[in-house]
């Protein structure tokens, strides 16, 4: 088993080294997830420390990565989010680990254009230094495979490509004769492959894999998946060929944590209906000293006692549409706090759960919801929109004041019915290729809502900005109680 390697450097404090790499793909479909997570389930099973890592806007996959390492996996993302952070989370979130694990995001060299690297899982992994495990598609194929893995490894040459995984192989034999053409023909290494297994399949629905909040994995598809990775891949000769490196502590973050008593409370919608959280987001909130406290809208009626603020990430309150609508006494409470001017903010999900009415997955009939906004959402089976997003602040909000900028990204199949309300539009939003998008940012009161989802990393002073607006709602009913007393 793989440890960390402990020494002494010249300074004669103790220092370790871990190792780590990149999993990427010739394209979207090869296989790429179901094999992350049988590496991941293979070296929890092994008893390795693993630090999952996800290159992309993605909410779904960390979450099973996070329960089958047993550690919270992390979002990287080269559009939203600068090349220092992603570098400083990474080398933060391996503290404590053996080994790290970066699932990558569709091919390879896919990013925001066909023209640059710019949101690349390739240019992740020269930003993290780390080379990339590749995962080809054995499906129909043969010696063609050899042409496929040439050119991957010829594409960049500043790309370190550790070895080759095929998937959807049909036999053993298969796999010798994909191995043997590479070997004939590349410099990069056969590491082994994934025979096809129909009992492995994840299932799906219309924003992806099902998450890990409704979906626990089977022990016996993880038990196979680990198995799978046993027999016909060699990990032990892919980590023995990596190169160390050193993870580094933010001092920042954990002195941040002492302010927390006299900081506001911030409750965080989470359960099956709203599990779209980037971790960073909820982190960098403590950072600015909140503290953190969730609470289910599926299963409690009330809300936390003394909040300060209120937090919906986005999620699946279509699915459970039915049982959220029977939530009154907390509906008429999340009401009451948003006409009392307490911020509370809902992005995607959390914002249509914020809004009157809610049609469920048959797209007829509709739900009542909390009612803060006044705008009804109507389900579709159709993609409404996807992609990136930079958003310009138009006036002072709970996350930020006029001028402000924040990137996330936009994915969602509902709509709302009434859009021409009176209701104050406070973003201006972009596209990554700068083109004026349509979506919009609701405010009433200190009430905000919007189909994006954000990451305060890429702005960390919006964080602070809706700390500092939830302790200053605490701050007035404070002392609005002493002078009532």
């Amino acid at each position: 088993m793989l440890l960390p390697s402990w020494q002494l450097n010249k300074n004669k404090t103790l220092e370790v080294t871990i190792k780590g790499f990149v999993i990427g793909a010739t394209g979207s479909g090869t296989g790429k997830t179901t094999i992350s997570l049988a590496i991941l389930s293979y070296l929890a099973d092994q008893g390795y420390k693993v630090a999952p890592f996800k290159v992309g806007p993605d909410f779904i996959d960390p979450g099973h990565h996070t329960k089958i390492a047993g550690k919270t996996s992390f979002n990287l993302d080269s559009w939203m989010l600068s090349r220092d952070y992603n570098t400083k989370i990474f080398k933060e979130k391996t503290i404590g680990s053996d080994i790290a694990v970066v699932e990558g995001v569709m091919g390879l060299f896919d990013g925001v254009d066909g023209l640059s690297e710019a949101g690349s899982t390739a240019q992740m992994a020269k930003w993290l230094d780390l080379p990339v495990v590749l995962i080809v598609s054995a499906k129909g194929k043969a010696r063609s495979a050899a042409a496929i893995v040439q050119g991957f490894e010829n594409f960049d040459k500043d790309l370190k490509i550790a070895g080759v995984i095929f998937s959807k192989t049909g036999s053993l034999r298969h796999y010798d004769y994909l191995k043997n053409a590479v070997e004939q023909s590349c410099r990069t290494k056969c590491l082994g492959f994934m025979p096809k297994n129909d009992s492995i399949v994840l299932p799906e629905r219309h924003l992806g894999l099902v998450t890990s909040d409704e979906l626990n994995i089977n022990p016996k598809v993880l038990s196979t998946l680990s198995s799978m990775v046993r027999d016909h891949i060699d990990m032990e000769g892919l980590i023995n060929c990596l190169d160390t490196f050193e993870p580094s502590w933010n001092r920042e973050a954990a002195i941040s944590r002492l302010s927390r008593e006299q900081g506001p409370t911030i409750a965080v919608a989470r359960d099956k209906a709203f599990c779209f959280y980037y971790q960073d987001n909820l982190d960098i909130l403590k950072k600015f000293g909140a503290s953190i406290v969730e609470f289910s809208p599926l299963k409690d009626d009330r809300l936390p006692p003394n909040i300060d603020g209120i937090y919906f990430g986005g999620g699946y309150p279509e699915v459970f549409a039915k049982e959220l609508s029977q939530k009154i006494n907390l509906f008429q409470e999340i009401k009451k706090n948003s006409v009392s001017g307490m911020p509370i903010y809902g992005e995607c999900g959390g914002f249509m759960f914020l809004c009157n009415k809610l049609s469920g997955m048959d797209e007829i009939r509709k739900y009542p919801m909390s009612g803060c906004f006044d705008f009804n959402v109507q389900m579709s089976k159709r993609l409404r929109s996807l992609g990136y997003r930079e958003i310009t602040l138009k006036e002072d909000t709970i996350i930020g004041k006029k001028g402000d900028m924040l990137r996330g990204h936009e994915f969602h199949y509902s709509s709302l019915e009434n859009p021409d309300s009176k209701i104050s539009n406070v973003y201006h939003v972009t596209s990554r290729a700068g083109q004026d998008i349509s979506l919009k940012g609701y405010q009433v009161s200190n009430t905000l809502g919007s189909y994006l989802h954000i990451h305060f990393g890429s702005n960390e002073g919006c964080a602070k900005h809706f700390v500092e607006t939830c302790k200053g709602f605490k701050d007035k009913r404070n002392k609005d109680v002493i002078q009532n007393t």
